[in-house]
């Protein structure tokens, strides 16, 4: 369409110059023909001269650019005839520069052509009423359809949209395809602006088939290789509690203080399956929740002192701050899960023998859980980083971690209709908040 717009520019171009030309012409041919009648005896050679314009004219007329007005001895000819075939050189060389224009643009244009139809993706441009205005190859391979056929048309004849949304702010949604084969898609909608203010839209549709395959492979070993790994660690640490209990006979002091360890760090890698575990339980980010009535003051203190032997192997005092006692409507497994990776955490990068403050509290519609510790804080670079799967800044710190805590904390309290905030200064302190809707049936759930 391009293409016929600049030609069409182009031709009118090249018509007026030519008009121009014929114009010039007819004017001094008039001006010719008065002057020959009033000088009759040289009108035989005027004659001549007005045929070999006319010649000139006519070539011109039907394209031929090459001709000139050829030189005679008739007077004050000689400037007329190099005006006008000035005038044709003129019009020559803009009609060879409209063609090299033309062909540079035909060039550009399949070029760019070549590139869009070699995109794994497929593009549709429709217009406001969902008809397709142009499909690429792609498309027309996936709905096996061809793609003149294809023009014209609905596209909700071939593409069911999700029910929730308008395909005009489609953004990697799922959609259905009508076409013989088990594929997935996902689609993605962007306005195309143009100077004639229609409305149009470019559909990015792209076969995600085989990464869903992929994903679901890898989801399926990762689930199977940490329960496969649950079972020895558990059978290890039942093997370590007998021991302790005596079951096998009498343990020394020195013993106990390494069967005590190896306990410690068959819980911490049960702790590192564990997450690992349920982070691929998560389906587009959903967690099944069984809520219930939680009073935080009992549930953070127990908490508190499941962590505590831990946090004294660096020296780290666990402050609670329970002003209040605040019901909160919550999955209790789930919720300890988080507040106890907070904790560790904070263990882990907080300063030895500084306190870690876990604070409980009230703000509009939410009510809070805070952990703080004073350490090495997070730096600017990473801070947005932190909530990222499998982003850790264990090995910074030479530490064990996957880089799933944070991830899957964000997840259970994204899941509870909550948020999970953090600020932090680098060299200073670092403090999570876990913020969880207050509101349950229109009132707040305070303890008494």
């Amino acid at each position: 369409m391009l293409m016929e717009i600049i030609n069409f520019i182009f031709e009118e171009n090249s018509v007026f110059f030519i008009h121009v030309l014929n114009v010039f012409i007819l004017i001094m041919l008039i001006v010719l023909f008065i002057f020959a009648r009033h000088a009759g005896k040289k009108w035989t050679r005027v004659n001549d001269y007005l045929g070999v314009l006319t010649k000139t004219v006519n070539s011109i007329r039907y394209g031929d650019l090459s001709k000139k007005v050829e030189k005679t001895d008739f007077p004050g000819s000689e400037p007329l005839a190099e005006s006008i075939n000035r005038m044709i050189e003129t019009l020559y060389d803009r009609e060879n520069m409209i063609t090299e224009y033309q062909n540079e643009l035909h060039r550009q244009n399949k070029f760019l052509e070549a590139v869009i139809n070699s995109l794994s993706d497929g593009l549709i441009i429709i217009d406001e009423e969902c008809k397709i205005l142009r499909a690429t190859p792609k498309i027309s391979e996936w709905l096996e359809i061809p793609g003149k056929k294809l023009l014209g048309t609905d596209i909700t004849d071939y593409i069911i949209f999700p029910k929730n949304k308008s395909f005009e702010h489609l953004k990697d949604e799922d959609v259905f395809v009508y076409n013989d084969r088990a594929s997935n898609f996902t689609a993605s909608t962007m306005e195309l602006k143009l100077e004639d203010k229609k409305k149009r839209f470019i559909i990015i549709l792209k076969n995600v088939t085989d990464q869903r395959e992929l994903e679901s492979l890898k989801e399926d070993f990762v689930a199977t290789l940490t329960h496969d790994l649950k079972v020895p660690i558990i059978a290890e640490t039942n093997m370590l509690e007998l021991f302790l209990n005596e079951s096998f006979g009498p343990v020394s002091e020195k013993q106990e203080i390494a069967l005590k360890n190896m306990q410690a760090s068959n819980k911490e890698l049960l702790d590192l399956v564990q997450i690992v575990l349920e982070t691929y339980k998560i389906k587009d980010g959903k967690i099944r929740l069984y809520k219930e009535n939680i009073m935080l003051k009992g549930f953070i203190e127990e908490i508190a002192e499941e962590m505590r032997p831990i946090a004294m192997k660096t020296q780290n005092a666990l402050k609670v701050k329970l002003p209040r006692d605040i019901r909160v409507y919550a999955d209790r497994i789930q919720l300890k899960r988080v507040v106890k990776n907070l904790i560790q955490n904070a263990i882990s990068y907080g300063e030895p023998n500084s306190p870690i403050e876990i604070s409980i509290g009230e703000i509009p519609k939410y009510i809070v859980i805070s952990v703080k510790d004073y350490g090495a804080g997070i730096s600017k670079s990473d801070i947005n980083k932190i909530f990222n799967k499998y982003f850790s800044a264990a090995k910074k710190f030479r530490k064990i971690g996957t880089g799933l805590g944070l991830y899957l904390s964000l997840q259970i309290v994204k899941s509870h209709g909550g948020e999970l905030t953090v600020e932090s200064e680098e060299g200073e302190y670092t403090e999570f908040t876990i913020k969880i809707p207050a509101v349950i049936n229109n009132s707040l759930l305070y303890g008494e």
